[in-house]
């Protein structure tokens, strides 16, 4: 189930300053010389050099266009330079979107869906989850569901500051339904897709040897498994589709930090909101993949059952992520439930 799916001081304001100066760089180049630029544009530097080797297209613009923002760290006197991409255009007077992505995944599973949303008129961002995506986690800070709860509420008091639409996806919608329950005052509505949200979090992990759960971690990251994730999520996808999907899912696990937040997440004890879901108070949309096959639709249709504002719908011809293979159809479900009065 975890293969398809979280300002202070003058001081710590200084250093927030100045690592976002410095936080926009090229990457490098094919060649390994000067400054990367891909076929179509630009990289930020704090890419790992793999996003290069990528040809999806829509991968490549929504890479192009990630930035990191600081997001005051109440575990150090610093900020983390959080990665995320910004809508293009901002309006006070709307409520804007905010999408989520699944577990060990990163914005770029928003590669298709994103610029529909914005091309609808949707103020739409896409955010990375503390200790997943291409956060700058160089001082590692604890990255448990708490953590990337609480991370997730500091950017939003540091760059949007409006009650939002909160789109998550997969285990993404456990840390929506955490982040509600929470902070509603920070949310208008929540979009769930395929929610896995019955997951009774990785406590069994935390009998397990360090050793242990670094080399599944690390098996984690590997192309063959990757792969085979992409296959139970995009059956229908071709070989060389997939294999390109597989590196896109995998980039982030080039980051020198991405196996130490992953085991602290893992022996943390993951998420387990079980018992908030009925205190969920916000207006809700219940996506599902007609073909899903990670999350049973029993589950899904369950999860209607127990929200108390929900609303249901299916997407034909979709597997575990219909907002990557299905774009058009999520995006005009996530458009019309968002623009209701």
């Amino acid at each position: 189930m975890y293969l398809a799916y979280s300002l202070g001081s003058a001081g710590a304001a200084m250093k927030c300053r100045s690592e976002l100066l410095g936080s926009r760089v090229l990457a490098p180049s094919r060649d390994g010389a000067g400054f990367g630029v891909g076929d179509d544009g630009v990289f930020p530097g704090f890419l790992p050099k793999q996003v290069l080797q990528i040809k999806d297209p829509f991968a490549r613009r929504l890479a192009q266009r990630m930035e990191r923002l600081p997001v005051q760290s109440e575990y150090h006197d610093r900020c983390i330079m959080s990665s995320c991409v910004k809508p293009l255009i901002q309006r006070e007077e709307e409520k804007p979107l905010v999408l989520l992505h699944s577990f060990d995944s990163s914005l770029l599973e928003w590669r298709c869906a994103h610029p529909l949303l914005e091309g609808a008129g949707l103020e739409a961002w896409a955010v990375d989850i503390l200790g997943w995506g291409f956060n700058d986690l160089a001082k590692l800070p604890p990255c448990d569901a708490e953590s990337k709860r609480h991370h997730l509420y500091q950017f939003w008091k540091a760059h949007i500051r409006r009650p939002m639409t909160l789109v998550g996806p997969s285990l993404g919608a456990s840390l929506a339904i955490d982040f509600a329950v929470n902070f509603p005052e920070a949310v208008d509505r929540l979009v769930l897709i395929n929610p896995s949200v019955y997951a009774e979090g990785t406590k069994h992990m935390k009998k397990m040897p360090r050793l242990v759960a670094y080399a599944g971690v690390s098996l984690l990251g590997s192309i063959p498994l990757r792969f085979y994730a992409n296959r139970l999520c995009f059956s229908s996808a071709s070989l060389s589709t997939n294999l390109d999907w597989t590196n896109v899912a995998r980039l982030h696990c080039h980051l020198p930090w991405w196996k130490d937040a992953t085991v602290d997440f893992m022996f943390s004890g993951g998420f387990n909101v079980i018992h908030n879901i009925k205190k969920v108070e916000q207006k809700t949309l219940i996506i599902c993949g007609e073909n899903d096959r990670i999350i049973s639709n029993a589950l899904t249709h369950k999860l209607h059952s127990e929200l108390a504002d929900s609303k249901f719908r299916q997407v034909s011809d979709s597997g575990h992520l219909p907002h990557v293979d299905k774009p058009r159809q999520v995006s005009q479900l996530i458009t019309e439930f968002a623009s209701q009065k």
